[in-house]
């Protein structure tokens, strides 16, 4: 059995054995929570990859106090999330909101996968649903984000957030809502 045929819950195990097998970890999941990084957040890639390395070097020194009851992606991407605010607050006046900036490709993958396009009949250039999507509250982003995009489960997104699972689907339920109504009026304004 090679590394690669491992869970990541089973290179956890061996990771507090050996290190090697956590490198494994930093492997699967290092492009994936960069990404993730990005996503909600405005920061440039640089200080992305410095938050990314914070994410990695907090969850080996907790590897221990991992929840086994919990898949370790929902575990470090719950752990890059709170890195990612924390950061922001370290870095950012009071008075600047936490909002995170999404790409055209992003936002190609959100509204295919809730058929905005279908919904309101024509297709809205990317630069405005860009800018509908950003202007969401965090709340919504996150959920859109996490479910769309990190394609999470409910339940994983309910880890992450630590909130019950209902409100998860109730703030994924008023996030579509949220955004297509806010795509309907602002599609009305530039006909």
């Amino acid at each position: 059995m090679t590394k690669k045929d491992f869970s990541d819950e089973e290179l956890v195990k061996k990771s507090l054995e050996n290190i090697d097998f956590f490198e494994d970890l930093i492997s699967r999941f290092e492009k994936k929570i960069l990404n993730f990084i990005l996503r909600i957040s405005s920061f440039k890639k640089e200080e992305a990859e410095e938050i990314l390395q914070e994410v990695f070097l907090k969850a080996w020194k907790n590897l221990n106090d991992f929840d086994k009851d919990l898949k370790f992606s929902t575990w470090i991407f719950t752990i890059a999330r709170y890195e990612t605010i924390s950061h922001f607050r370290k870095t950012k006046s009071r008075f600047e909101t936490f909002s995170p900036d999404l790409k055209i490709e992003d936002l190609e993958k959100i509204s295919s996968k809730i058929n905005i396009e279908k919904e309101i009949g024509l297709k809205i250039k990317q630069e405005k649903i860009r800018k509908i999507i950003n202007d969401l509250p965090t709340k919504y982003k996150e959920v859109l984000i996490l479910k769309f995009l990190e394609e999470k489960t409910t339940k994983e997104i309910a880890d992450i957030l630590k909130k019950p699972e209902k409100t998860i689907s109730t703030l994924i339920h008023r996030a579509k809502k949220l955004l297509k109504n806010n795509l309907n009026s602002k599609f009305f304004i530039f006909i």
